[in-house]
């Protein structure tokens, strides 16, 4: 499938979903709204649209824009000598917007290959109890990347430069204390540069949230790739942190061996190991404005 026809297909899911969205908010009709009343809507799984690398099963609510800075330093193995890591750092900044409560949409820039990436995700189910009982959270994600920095690789061009990634997110929120993801994932790339890497990655990745107090969780996440998909030097991303929530903002602070923050980077090029030196320390910083007040929270 080339360059254009993956953009006309991801234009028209976009717009499919917009539309049903759009559709189901102007003719909810008056059972609609009843039903609604009479169900109990898991909220709060996660604090946040993001475990750590991984989406988490929240989106950012409807006419709500999240303005995200995140960084990841360099390996702590040189003590005070570079700080810690403190003073190599990679950075992302982004904008996530939710265009309704289920169907949001994003757009990044990160520091590593200076690459540009954006992403669609809408929620198809919802936990809830009550008059409709459903177990889990379902998600849909799918994202796109390209990367900008100068190659003097002959191999590189425009084309071969993007990185596309899938994902269904399932989970549950098992209690006010604990809510747990299961994330299959799909990577495709233009290109590879050994014999052993394979253009499409399948990986599923796992995350959690153990909250503690109510403003204070522990948050983890790990992303398995099947075998003999990557060269040796790759290793499988693991992330641990803690979320502190502080009214508008919540921090997120970490350690992990992944240097990318786009899903094609801490999937596909993960080179840190956590039993030899390659643990960075980093956080995010997520910040909401309320852009549009809506009635309809669902």
């Amino acid at each position: 499938m080339n360059l254009l026809s993956r953009f006309l297909s991801s234009l028209l899911i976009f717009c499919v979903l917009f539309s049903y969205e759009a559709k189901c908010q102007d003719t909810q009709s008056d059972a609609d709204l009843l039903l609604d009343s009479e169900t109990d809507y898991a909220t709060a799984s996660f604090k946040t649209n993001r475990v750590i690398n991984l989406h988490s099963l929240e989106n950012t609510a409807g006419g709500v824009l999240d303005f995200k800075i995140s960084h990841r330093f360099g390996t702590i193995d040189q003590g005070f000598y570079d700080l810690f890591g403190i003073d190599a750092a990679t950075q992302r900044i982004g904008l996530d917007y939710g265009i309704t409560d289920r169907l949001c949409v994003g757009f990044n820039r990160n520091s590593v290959d200076k690459a540009y990436d954006g992403f669609i995700k809408y929620k198809l189910l919802k936990q809830s109890k009550g008059k409709v009982n459903m177990p889990v959270t379902l998600a849909l994600l799918t994202s796109a990347a390209v990367k900008t920095i100068k190659f003097t690789d002959p191999r590189y061009s425009k084309a071969t430069r993007l990185a596309y990634c899938n994902q269904l997110i399932i989970g549950r929120k098992f209690s006010d204390w604990l809510s747990l993801e299961l994330v299959p994932t799909h990577v495709r790339r233009n290109v590879v540069l050994t014999d052993q890497e394979k253009f499409d990655v399948f990986a599923c990745g796992i995350g959690g949230r153990l909250r503690l107090t109510r403003r204070l969780a522990l948050t983890g996440e790990y992303i398995y790739v099947l075998p003999d998909q990557l060269a040796p030097d790759y290793k499988n991303s693991l992330s641990v942190g803690i979320d502190i929530e502080t009214g508008g903002h919540v921090f997120q602070l970490h350690f992990t061996n992944s240097t990318s923050m786009s899903e094609y980077g801490f999937v596909t090029e993960t080179t840190g190991k956590w039993t030899d030196s390659g643990i960075r320390f980093g956080f995010n910083v997520s910040r909401v404005f309320t852009l549009v007040n809506r009635k309809d929270k669902n």
